[in-house]
C-alpha cells in the first residue's frame, strides 16, 4: 500500500497542470496570440502601403506623362531601353513583387513586363484594357493574365497613368509572388499550422497562406462566427471537426477598402508544450505505480506464503468442512458464505435471463400443438412457474399480420420481414402493457405475431381488444407505413385449447380482403361461415393465353398477361386465400407446361419448393414479383437458349394460323405451305419450340375451345364439334379421351361449379 500510494501525488500533479493548461495557461496564451497577431498585421499593413507608396510615386514620374500615347517604341528606342530599366529597378525595389508591367493603350497598345512586347492578340488587350477603367486611381485587385488559365490569377496593385489624369492611357502593374505573399501570411500563424487569408469586405479578393478557397467549409464557417460577432477585431475560440483553434481577426484600411485579416491556429500547437510536460508527468507516475505493484506482489508474495500454501489446501477439500484445530475457521466461514452468495446470484442472473426465453418458447409450443400429452393441471402449473397468474382467469389469442411491405420500396424491402416485425412487436408489447393485465407477444419473424391474454372470470376482453387494435393500426401505419390485419379468438377457460383457438385465428386472417386497409376479425362474429362470401372467379382466358405466351417465347406479353391474370384474381372483395388458391392453380398449369415442352422442372428451378414459397407470399404485389422472377424468367431464358428468334416466329406462324384456321380441315402440309417451309422442318421445330406434335396442339387448341364453347354457351354437342372441325362421333371420343368425361358430363360438371 505505501508503495502504491507514492505514486499517486505524481498523478494528482500531472492532473492540475493537464487542468490548468486547459484553463488560465489557455486563457493567457490566447492573449499572448492575439497580441502577436496585431503586432504582425500592422507590420503587414505597413509594408503594404510602402507598396502603395512606391508605386503612386512611380505613376507621378515625367517618364510616365502623356508623351507615351502614340509614341513610336521602336524608333525611340533609348526611351523604351530608360522604361525597361526603370521597370527592372520597380521590380527589384521589394521581394513581394513578381513583376512590375507598365501598359500603354491608346494608339499604341505595348505591354512592358518589363521588356517590350506588343501587342496583337485581341484577348491579351481586352486583359489590360479592362485595368484602365478601374473605378479608382490606384487600387487592389486579382487579375488573371493568362486567357488560357482563367482562374490563375495573381495579387495586383494597379495604378493609373498618368498619375492624377481623368483620362488615363495606360497602367502601372505590380504583379506579387503568391508564394512570398502565402509566406506572408503565415507570419500570422505562429506555429505554422492552422488558416490566415486576407479579403476584401466586397469579396472580390482573396489571399490564403494555405492556398484555401474562398467558399471552403472553413472559411466560410470563420465567416459566419464572425459576423455573429459584429466586432472590428477580436479573438475567439471555435472548434471545428474535432480540434479546438484560436482565432483573431482585424481589418486593414488600404486604398478607398477595407480588408479583413483572419488568423486560426489550433489550441493544439500552443499548448502543446504544456500539455507534453502534464501527460510526461502522468507517464512517469503511471510507472512509478507499475514499479510499486510489482514491488507490493513481490513483498505480499514473500510475506504471504503460507496464507496462499493454506488457500490451496482449502481449494483441495471442495469446500468440505474436513478441517484441523490450526485453521482459521471464521476464515473458512467467509470464504464458503461468499462462495455460495456468489452461486446464488450467478443463477439468479442467469435465471432472469433466460426465463424471458423459456417463457416465449413455452408458448410456442403451447400454441403450435406440440404439449396435447399435457394435462390441463400439468399446463396450469407450468404457467404458474413462469410468474402468471392463471387460477379464476380465462385465455385468448389475438393473431397480428402485417401488410404492405411490398409497396413500400423507400422504408424497408423484400428480406427486411425480420426487421419489420421485430419494431412491430416492441410497439405490441408496450401497448399491451397499457390495456392488458396479463399478456405476452410471440415474434414469429415473418409479419406475424401472436397475443396470449389471460382474463379474469366474468370479464370481457373485447374493449380492451378494441382500444388496444385501435392503437396499434394507427402506431403502425404512421411509423411503419404498414396496415394490420389483427383477428381475435373466443375466450376459453381451458389451456389445452389454444392451439384449436390459435389456428382458427391463423385461418381467419387468410380470409381477409386484399386491399390495402386495416381489418379487425372477430372469430365470435362468425368471420369463418362463408355467410355473404362471392365465388371466387378464375380468368380462365387470362391462363390460356399467358401459357400461350409462354410456349412461343413472348417475354414482354407473358409478363403483361400475369399482372392482368393477378388483378383479375384481386378484383374488389377477393380474400387473401381465394388469391393464394388461384396463383397454386396457375402454378401447377405452368409447371405442366414446362414438363410438356420437355424442359425438367427440378433442373429448371435447382429443386426449389415453389408451391412452398408460394403460400408463404401473403400480398398479390409480392406474389406477382415472386412469379416473375422465380418461374417465368427461369423457363423464358431456358426457352430462349432452345430455339433462334427465326425459328420461334416461324411457329408463331404456325400456331396463329391453326388458332385461326381449327375450324377448317387442316394438315401439316398445307399448314407448311401457308408458312413457306416443308412439312419435316415445321414438325420438328414444332416440336422443339412447344414441346409437342402439331397434331397433338391442334387437337388441344380444338378441345380447348370445345370446352369453352361447353361452359359460356348453349350450342349442341352437334354444332360444338363442328364449331371445332369435327364430326359429332369422333368428337366425342376424342374429348372423353382427353378430358376423361364425355362433353354433355363436362357441360353439366362446369354448371354446377
Amino acid at each position: 500500500m505505501i508503495f502504491i500510494v507514492s505514486g499517486i501525488p505524481g498523478l494528482i500533479i500531472g492532473a492540475l497542470i493537464y487542468w490548468m493548461a486547459g484553463g488560465r495557461v489557455e486563457s493567457e496564451l490566447l492573449q499572448l496570440h492575439y497580441q502577436q497577431i496585431e503586432q504582425r498585421s500592422e507590420q503587414m499593413d505597413d509594408q503594404l502601403s510602402n507598396l502603395e507608396l512606391l508605386l503612386s510615386h512611380w505613376a507621378f514620374d515625367n517618364k510616365f506623362d502623356y508623351s507615351l500615347n502614340g509614341l513610336d517604341f521602336v524608333r525611340d528606342f533609348k526611351r523604351t531601353d530608360d522604361i525597361t530599366k526603370t521597370l527592372i529597378a520597380m521590380q527589384g525595389s521589394n521581394a513581394l513583387v513578381k513583376k512590375a508591367e507598365l501598359f500603354v493603350g491608346g494608339e499604341s497598345k505595348v505591354l512592358f513586363n518589363p521588356e517590350y512586347t506588343p501587342l496583337q492578340n485581341q484577348q491579351d488587350l481586352s486583359i489590360y484594357n479592362k485595368l484602365i477603367h478601374g473605378r479608382n486611381l490606384t487600387y487592389w485587385t486579382q487579375w488573371a493574365f493568362d486567357p488560357a488559365h482563367p482562374d490563375d490569377k495573381d495579387l495586383t496593385l494597379i495604378h493609373h497613368i498618368p498619375g492624377g489624369s481623368p483620362n488615363p492611357y495606360g497602367v502601372l502593374v505590380f504583379r506579387f509572388d503568391k508564394e512570398k505573399i502565402a509566406s506572408l501570411l503565415q507570419t500570422m500563424t505562429p506555429y505554422y499550422e492552422g488558416e490566415a487569408f486576407l479579403q476584401k469586405k466586397s469579396g472580390e479578393l482573396f489571399v490564403s497562406a494555405n492556398g484555401s478557397a474562398s467558399n471552403s467549409d472553413f472559411v466560410l464557417a470563420l465567416h459566419e462566427k464572425i459576423d455573429r460577432l459584429d466586432k472590428e477585431k477580436g479573438s475567439f475560440f471555435f472548434d471545428w471537426k474535432g480540434s479546438t483553434y484560436t482565432v483573431s481577426f482585424g481589418n486593414l484600411s488600404r486604398i478607398s477598402d477595407e480588408w479583413l485579416y483572419v488568423s486560426a491556429s489550433p489550441i493544439t500547437s500552443i499548448m502543446s508544450p504544456v500539455m507534453f510536460i502534464s501527460k510526461l508527468i502522468i507517464t512517469v507516475s503511471l510507472i512509478a505505480l507499475l514499479l510499486a505493484a510489482l514491488l507490493s506482489w513481490l513483498a505480499s508474495h514473500r510475506i504471504y506464503s503460507p496464507v496462499k500454501r493454506l488457500g490451496l489446501m482449502l481449494g483441495g477439500h471442495g469446500g468440505g468442512t474436513d478441517w484441523t484445530r490450526e485453521d482459521d475457521e471464521f476464515t473458512l466461514i467467509e470464504q464458503q458464505y461468499q462462495h455460495l452468495h456468489k452461486e446464488r446470484l450467478e443463477l439468479n442472473s442467469k435465471l432472469a435471463e433466460q426465463l424471458p426465453h423459456v417463457k416465449e418458447s413455452f408458448l410456442h409450443q403451447l400454441l403450435q400443438g406440440y404439449m396435447y400429452a399435457y394435462s390441463e393441471e400439468d399446463l396450469l402449473r407450468r404457467m404458474e412457474q413462469f410468474k402468471w397468474e392463471v387460477r379464476s382467469h380465462r385465455f385468448a389469442v389475438l393473431f397480428v399480420q402485417l401488410n404492405g411491405i411490398a409497396n413500400m420500396d423507400e422504408t424497408f424491402r423484400s428480406g427486411d420481414e425480420g426487421l419489420v416485425t421485430f419494431a412491430a412487436v416492441n410497439m405490441m408489447k408496450e401497448l399491451a402493457s397499457k390495456h392488458f393485465e396479463q399478456s405476452d407477444i410471440l415474434n414469429f419473424h415473418d409479419l406475424t405475431a401472436g397475443i396470449v391474454l389471460l382474463v379474469p372470470d366474468g370479464r370481457s376482453h373485447k374493449e380492451a381488444v378494441e382500444a388496444f387494435s385501435e392503437e396499434l393500426t394507427t402506431s403502425v401505419n404512421r411509423i411503419l407505413r404498414m396496415r394490420v390485419t389483427l383477428a381475435v379468438s373466443r375466450q376459453t377457460a381451458h389451456i389445452s385449447d389454444l392451439p384449436n383457438e390459435f389456428e382458427r385465428v391463423k385461418q381467419a386472417v387468410s380470409y381477409r380482403n386484399c386491399d390495402n386497409a386495416n381489418q379487425i376479425m372477430d372469430i365470435e362474429q362468425g368471420v369463418l361461415d362463408g355467410e355473404a362470401w362471392a365465388e371466387p372467379q378464375y380468368p380462365f382466358t387470362l391462363e390460356r393465353e399467358l401459357i400461350q405466351a409462354l410456349r412461343t417465347g413472348k417475354e414482354e406479353e407473358a409478363s403483361e398477361l400475369l399482372g392482368a391474370f393477378v388483378g383479375a384474381l384481386t378484383c374488389a372483395g377477393a380474400k387473401e386465400i381465394d388469391v393464394q388458391q388461384g396463383m397454386l392453380h396457375l402454378l401447377g398449369n405452368i409447371q405442366h407446361v414446362i414438363m410438356v415442352s420437355g424442359v425438367n422442372p427440378n433442373r429448371l428451378f435447382k429443386g426449389a419448393n415453389l408451391y412452398e414459397q408460394l403460400s408463404q407470399i401473403r400480398e398479390p404485389r409480392r406474389m406477382l414479383a415472386w412469379f416473375k422472377d422465380k418461374v417465368l424468367a427461369p423457363y423464358q431464358k431456358e426457352l430462349s437458349c432452345r430455339s433462334n428468334s427465326e425459328v420461334k416466329r416461324l411457329i408463331e406462324g404456325a400456331m396463329i394460323y391453326l388458332q385461326q384456321n381449327y375450324r377448317q380441315d387442316i394438315s401439316l402440309d398445307n399448314c407448311a405451305e401457308h408458312i413457306g417451309t416443308n412439312p419435316f422442318y415445321l414438325s420438328k421445330s414444332f416440336k422443339v419450340v412447344t414441346g409437342k406434335n402439331f397434331i397433338d396442339y391442334l387437337t388441344e387448341l380444338r378441345i380447348e375451345k370445345a370446352k369453352e364453347l361447353l361452359r359460356d354457351s348453349e350450342m349442341k354437342i352437334n354444332d360444338v364439334a363442328e364449331q371445332v372441325g369435327y364430326q359429332h362421333s369422333y368428337f366425342n371420343r376424342i374429348f372423353k379421351k382427353l378430358e376423361g368425361m364425355t362433353p354433355t358430363s363436362y357441360r353439366e360438371q362446369s354448371q354446377h361449379l
